[in-house]
Formats: structure tokens, sequence, C-alpha cells
């Protein structure tokens, strides 16, 4: 009894070392050796290790394996473009917009600081100031160049035009008026008085004749207001009017502005047109100031609408996104640049536990068979 006793505990001891060997030895062929090993010209069997020396056909069926069933379109639509997912994007973005624009004390300065465009306000009134003095320089060249003619639209010289007799007519309805008038009076005899004064004794000799020039007043009056009431008098002044008019619109405009300086009215214009901008006292207000609305709009309207845009254009372009990305190739290309010593830490990290439990199930198993023997060959002796 006693020599069966050793008997089973050596078998079981043996066949238990010799099956936990195995098994261990077996999972480390897995990955080991990483590389072939030769005796002489001839390679060794099962050099390399399983994994290493199928890795090629591994990366290929991993990679099919994830394109056909891990990351299909229909995948990535239900975990990725739900109703769930998109109502989180949703109000994330909705949180984001409100605390990070609206509800933000940045400026628009500020805003403008952040985008690198701090040097935009000076900018602004560069490019006004060029712009109003290129307006300028371009009237200016056109005043010159172009006759009044040219200038007026036609509509307006007709018009002109068609006041120059009502011109002359109120001319000489006010001369009429002033002459009857008693300044009209005093001027014809201040201007009688000048002139018989300025001839002397031909003039003193006429005084003598008529008398005081106010007598001749009354008489220079009536001959003037005929003069200015005879027709011939409107229709000579309507032609002097006309013709120098008609010259008027043959000259450049500039003939009429010399004197204006151009420089000083730029600078003017230029100066006002900066001040009523007021580009840094408007760019030191905030979003919310100019767009009190803007947080509820954005909320309720332009992020809804633009998430559902975003999702269904996802939707309808996933299936060619996930071709032209090539998944299957993707995988395929990093499974092979993998390190194997790599993988195989990432894989026994994973399953070392399991794969202990394998080796102590080899040993197990190997220490029954070691019993049975025992007893076999106990009973056959």
């Amino acid at each position: 009894m006693d020599n069966l006793f050793v008997l089973i505990l050596f078998l079981a001891g043996v066949g238990a070392l010799v099956g936990a060997a195995t098994n261990y030895m077996a999972i480390k062929m897995l990955f080991r050796p990483y590389k072939p090993i030769y005796f002489m010209k001839w390679r060794l069997p099962l050099t390399p290790g399983l994994i290493p020396k199928r890795r090629d056909v591994l990366a290929v069926q991993l990679g099919k394996t994830v394109s056909d069933y891990l990351l299909t379109p229909d995948t990535i639509k239900k975990k990725f473009l739900s109703d769930d997912v998109r109502n989180s994007v949703l109000q994330f973005a909705q949180s984001k917009v409100e605390q990070e624009i609206f509800l933000n004390e940045k400026t628009l300065k500020d805003w403008l600081k952040v985008a690198g465009f701090s040097h935009l306000p000076k900018t602004v009134e560069g490019k006004i100031d060029v712009i109003i003095f290129n307006q300028f320089e371009n009237m200016k060249h056109t005043l010159s160049t172009k006759k009044i003619r040219e200038l007026l639209p036609k509509d307006l010289e007709a018009v002109v035009d068609q006041k120059v007799p009502e011109a002359v007519e109120q001319i000489l309805k006010k001369g009429e008026d002033y002459f009857l008038s008693p300044e009209g009076s005093l001027t014809i005899k201040n201007m009688l008085d000048d002139f018989l004064s300025s001839k002397g004794s031909i003039g003193g000799m006429i005084q003598m004749f008529v008398g005081d020039s106010a007598s001749l007043v009354e008489k220079v009056q009536r001959e003037l207001v005929k003069f200015l009431q005879a027709p011939g008098t409107s229709a000579l002044l309507n032609r002097i009017f006309t013709a120098e008019w008609e010259k008027i619109k043959d000259r450049p405009a500039m003939d009429f502005m010399h004197d204006i300086n151009f420089d000083t009215i730029v600078a003017n214009i230029q100066s006002y047109a900066k001040h009523e901008l007021a580009i840094d006292d408007r760019l030191n207000k905030t979003i919310q100031d100019y767009w009190p609305q803007g947080n509820d709009w954005a909320k309720d309207e332009l992020l809804p609408a633009l998430m559902n845009k975003v999702f269904k254009e996802a939707e309808s372009k996933i299936e060619d996104v996930l071709k032209r990305l090539n998944l299957a190739e993707v995988v395929r290309e990093q499974v092979d640049s993998f390190p194997i010593a790599k993988l195989e830490e990432l894989v026994l990290g994973i399953i070392s536990r399991e794969l202990r439990m394998i080796t102590w199930l080899g040993g197990i198993i190997g220490g029954i068979v070691g019993v049975v023997q025992a007893v076999i060959v106990f009973v056959t002796n």
C-alpha cells in the first residue's frame, strides 16, 4: 500500500508538472519567439510564435471584423447619431455659447484681440480716410475734365433752362419795385447829383435850367420803369442770360472752384466721419449690449437648426466617409506596425488571470492523469 501511495504521489507530481509546463509553453508560444530561429540554414519548427507568424492574416481578419461588424454605418448611427447624443451635444453647445459668448464680459475689442485683429479699428479708420480722399480726388478730376453740361442731369438742365426766362422776369420785377420805392428814388437822386456834379460847369448850367435834381427823379423813374417793362428789354435780357448760361455750361465746373480749399474739406469730412463712427467706443461694448435677444435666438433657433442639419448631413455621408477611411486597411496597417512585445503585454495584461487558470488547469489534469497511470501500473504489476 505504501508503494501505491508513493507511486501515485510521484506520477501525479510528474503529470501535474508536465501538464502545467505544457500549457504554459503553449501560451508562451502564441507570441514567442518573436522572430524565426535558424540552425545553420534550417528554420526551427514553431518559430516564430503563432501570432508573429500569422500576424498578416490576423491583421487582415481584424480589419475586416472591425469594418464589417464593429464600426458599420448602422452601428455609428445607432451609437453616435442617436437622439440622446444629439440632445447632449445640443445642450453642451447651448451652454457653451451662452457662457462663452453672450454672458461673457469680453468686449468686441477683446474678441478682435483674441482673433488676432487688434489692429482692426486703426485699419478701418485708415481705410475710411483713403476712401474719402479717393472719392474727392475722383470728384476733382471729374470737375476738372468734364463740362457743366455733361455733369448736369438732362432733366435738371431742362429745368434750369426753363428758369432763365423766369429769372429775367423776376429781375425786371424786382428792379421795377426797387426804382419805384423810396429807397430807389433816393438812389436815383444821388446818382443824378453825382452825375451833374461830375460834369463841372455844364452840370451847373443844367441844374440852373432844370432846378433841383429832385424834380428829375420822377421823370427818370418813369423812364426806367418803361424801360424795364418794355418787351424788348425782357427779350434782350433773355438773350444775354441764355447766352451766358450756355457759355457757363461749356466750361469745366472746376473753373468756378479755384478758391475752394479741398484739402481742408477732405480733412474735416475725414474727422467728422471718424467722430461719428466712433469705432473705439462702439467696440468697447459686449455682444449682449448690441444683441440682447441673441442668446435666446442662438439657443432656441440657430443651434437646434444647425444640429439637425449637421446630424442629417452626417447620417447621409457616414457610409461614404467610412468607405473613404477604409477602416479595414487602417486596422491592418496598425496591427502590422504594432510591436509584438507590446501586443503580448497588452493581451497578457487583459487575460493574465485566465491564462494562469489555464496553466493550473493543465497541472490539475496532468496530476489526475498521473494518478490514473499510477493505479493502472500498480494493478497490472
